[in-house]
């Protein structure tokens, strides 16, 4: 005798253990919530500690971008001699600023060089108290007109010298902050002068808030043309350049060959790679820190729902057995458990990568920031919660499906 076979229509289908699964989660709002709040915290955690490292990295990378990506500094090769010193094996053309300007992608240049003096002496008075204690003078440095330009330099007060001054070797000065302060220069509107070597300078500003080449705060700045005059520069020390981003390795193999086309491998040049490796290696180490801290959190979410889900199997018993008794395979109960848990960690993962998004536009528009989140790591968070619930809900479907149907009546 034969056993007719069960209608398709009346089998076990996969829109039954949907509504199975589904029935019981929204039966208990309490405990969804519950559930819920772990999941919630960790995807969200981890959505909004990626976005943060993404967004800190780019505003980590545009302030690199800003400094170190948009200067080079040009300075003849040296050698070493017998006495293992350094000397250079070339001179910079004292045009060689211009030289820069005419490329492209080169925003300002200005030369710049250390005057060196064994004794010299720079204040702000004309007669030396011999009583007085020595004081270790200001550095002095000569420089073309566009210096201010071309590090970022703030005036402070007054106004930069200029082409006109380099050419007639004017005496006039400029001071960088903490120079003005050591010699007690708080205003120029009294046209005040300072001493170097017993020559009188015209102080014509004070700068402050310099980007580049910081040193230059402390020190005393004349024009090129006037140092050549007074202190017999003989050539430029180097030329500074601030640059377009990107520009870098284009300029690294133009500037040789503007400087000195007859030797381009004379010249030297300071020019970025493109992204500073400093600015990679922090971005990196954010990413790393942040993606852990998220991992931590979600793995705690990932433990709540193992634990109420088997809470829902010891409680369920009795219902457990009651399907087994009415036919119910073992596949179908353990398969109830884990879309149980399946849907719960999607829920929990779409409303955590809400969250997280959320928080890093917010964070951003209140630090006046850009935000930067990857899309694929908000739809990956979604099905991240999913995987965890996955995850979480084996060992309880496990157990769920291993209960006898007596065993089960019984314990109902």
């Amino acid at each position: 005798m034969s056993i007719a076979p069960v209608p398709r229509a009346d089998r076990f289908g996969v829109g039954d253990l949907l509504a199975e699964a589904t029935a019981d989660i929204g039966a208990r709002p309490g405990r969804l919530l519950m559930t819920l709040a772990g999941t919630v915290l960790g995807i969200g955690a981890l959505v909004a500690t990626a976005g943060f490292s993404q967004t800190a990295s780019g505003q980590i990378a545009r302030q690199f971008d800003a400094v170190a990506a948009t200067q080079i500094v040009v300075k003849p090769a040296t050698a070493a001699t017998g006495g293992g010193r350094s000397v250079a094996t070339t001179k910079l053309p004292w045009d060689a600023a211009d030289r820069l300007e005419r490329l492209a992608g080169v925003e300002a240049a200005s030369l710049l060089t250390r005057v060196d003096r064994d004794k010299g002496t720079i204040t702000a008075v004309s007669v030396m108290d011999p009583s007085a204690p020595v004081t270790v003078p200001p550095p002095l440095y000569a420089a073309s007109g566009e210096l201010l330009q071309t590090v970022g330099g703030h005036l402070l007060t007054g106004r930069s010298f200029d082409e006109g001054h380099d050419a007639r070797h004017d005496r006039v000065a400029l001071l960088g902050a903490h120079a003005a302060e050591s010699l007690g220069v708080t205003r120029i509107d009294t046209q005040p002068s300072i001493f170097i070597d017993g020559i009188s300078y015209a102080v014509v500003g004070v700068f402050d808030e310099v980007e580049r080449s910081g040193e230059l705060l402390d020190g005393v700045v004349v024009p090129t043309g006037t140092a050549r005059a007074d202190f017999a520069l003989s050539a430029p020390g180097d030329v500074r350049a601030r640059i377009a981003v990107g520009a870098g390795p284009q300029l690294r193999a133009q500037v040789p060959l503007a400087i000195a086309p007859d030797d381009p491998g004379s010249i030297e040049v300071g020019a970025p790679a493109g992204r500073s490796d400093l600015s990679s290696s922090v971005q990196s180490d954010l990413g790393v820190v942040f993606f852990v801290l998220g991992l931590i959190v979600l793995l705690a979410g990932g433990l709540g729902i193992a634990n109420v889900t088997m809470l829902s199997v010891m409680e369920r018993v009795g219902e457990i057995g009651l399907r087994r008794a009415l036919g119910a395979t073992r596949r179908q109960i353990g398969g109830q458990f884990v879309v149980e848990s399946v849907v719960i960690g999607l829920l929990g993962g779409l409303i955590g990568s809400s969250v997280g998004v959320f928080a890093v536009v917010a964070l951003s528009i209140a630090q006046g920031w850009t935000p930067v989140l990857d899309p694929l790591v908000a739809v990956g968070g979604a099905l991240l919660g999913a995987l965890v619930g996955l995850g979480a809900g084996g060992i309880p479907s496990r157990r769920a499906a291993r209960i006898e149907p007596v065993v089960a009546l019984r314990g109902a």
